[in-house]
């Protein structure tokens, strides 16, 4: 078990195309840093549970939906996605190599190893907001998974996916009837009000319980259709 008194012990850091990324164990746990902001780690995988579950239920009942994860972290989305089979195509967009490599054949691979080998699973080693402007593939649901929430982005390239213009790069990836799901560390009012305004419907909140402070939310949207 974790407690104050363990030290954090650097597994490995790298300087990555956009900045320093780091692996480290503290107890038990396993955490990403990146650029000295803490991102995530494998003490519980709630709220990307949540994440992957909500954008589900707040589908129209379209069988074996495909998913483009934003964000591969520690893996807890892409395992939650491939451990349920009404998932289709299960797409996960990771810009930072040495995360990538962390999962194929390092310390994360222990929690990711069956979702990567399951034939859904694609991994594309590049960046969220390149991809979304440019592929010409579509999908049903986008989870965003790569910030710390809407006005709390790793890197300041990463607010241009919350502003309009970003949203309408999102909106354009999910067939007609999508959902768009933002995880935030925090609830973001004037984000509900950009979704709005940029043209989604049924835009809504859900609250992911903490143990004290303000809650993590998960962001739903659906595109009309």
């Amino acid at each position: 078990m974790t407690t104050a008194y363990d030290t954090p012990v650097v597994l490995d850091r790298r300087e990555g195309p956009y900045g320093e990324v780091v692996l480290r164990r503290h107890g038990e746990l396993l955490q990403i840093i990146a650029n000295g902001c803490f991102l995530m780690d494998t003490s519980d995988g709630r709220s990307e549970r949540l994440l992957v579950d909500a954008a589900y239920a707040a589908l129209d009942g379209r069988p074996r939906p495909d998913v483009l994860i934003g964000g591969l972290g520690v893996g807890f989305s892409l395992a939650h996605a491939a451990g349920d089979p009404r998932w289709g195509r299960i797409t996960v967009v990771e810009r930072e190599p040495a995360i990538v490599e962390w999962h194929l054949s390092g310390p994360l691979s222990e929690l990711s190893a069956s979702a990567l080998a399951d034939p859904r699973t694609d991994i594309l080693k590049t960046e969220l907001v390149a991809f979304v402007n440019e592929t010409c593939d579509t999908f049903d649901v986008l989870c965003l998974d790569i910030d710390n929430g809407p006005g709390w982005t790793v890197t300041d390239s990463n607010d241009h996916l919350y502003s309009p213009a970003g949203l309408a790069s999102c909106a354009r990836v999910l067939r007609p009837g999508g959902v768009l799901a933002v995880w935030s560390a925090q609830p973001s009012p004037e984000f509900e009000r950009t979704l709005w305004n940029a043209g989604f419907q049924q835009v809504r909140t859900e609250e992911i319980p903490v143990a004290r402070g303000v809650p993590d939310v998960v962001h739903l949207a659906v595109r009309p259709g």
